[in-house]
């Protein structure tokens, strides 16, 4: 591991001494964060739910069953179509899908941060007046109606009896 030792005056004048690790991780340019993992290409779990497997789809009961050699004819072919046609249909949509999908969110990026957030700052900055008189006229003006009212419902009661004569 490379140390590099950079020496320079604190602030009393005493030589301060400063280890920096050139070999550190941190410092790695050479690796690029922005290339996607190749193994792992969907580490959030976002499409747990397609996680289709043969038996999942085709599933014959003890009573009625195939050859065993057309069981496993289907077994392979599902594999095969399953996995191809994916990615032909993938082939064919995953590059304009993918170029939607960047505009669209850069779309809504754009107006969020430099029209719906300033207009929503701006609302509140210019409607603090109508909050405080709001705030004014519900401790004024309803506030002690509703506790008024609470307090003369509050002493109903209510009894369910069941009548035995009938």
């Amino acid at each position: 591991m490379e140390e590099q030792r950079l020496k320079d005056e604190g602030a009393a004048g005493e030589p301060m001494e400063v280890k920096l690790d050139v070999d550190a991780e941190e410092l790695d340019c050479s690796r690029s964060d922005t290339r996607p993992l190749i193994q792992d290409r969907d580490p959030k779990r976002i499409n747990s739910s397609l996680k289709v497997m043969f038996e999942d789809v085709i599933a014959e009961p003890p009573s009625v069953r195939s050859f065993d050699k057309v069981w496993l004819w289907s077994h392979a072919l599902f594999e095969v179509s399953r996995l191809w046609c994916y990615r032909l249909i993938s082939l064919l949509l995953a590059v304009p899908v993918s170029l939607a999908a960047g505009i669209l969110f850069a779309v809504l990026s754009c107006l969020h941060i430099w029209l719906i957030v300033p207009c929503v700052q701006l609302l509140l900055i210019n409607m603090h007046w109508v909050q405080s008189v709001w705030a004014n006229a519900l401790n004024i003006l309803i506030s002690p109606l509703f506790t008024s009212m609470g307090k003369c419902c509050g002493q109903i009661n209510i009894l369910l009896a069941k009548d035995v004569n009938r």
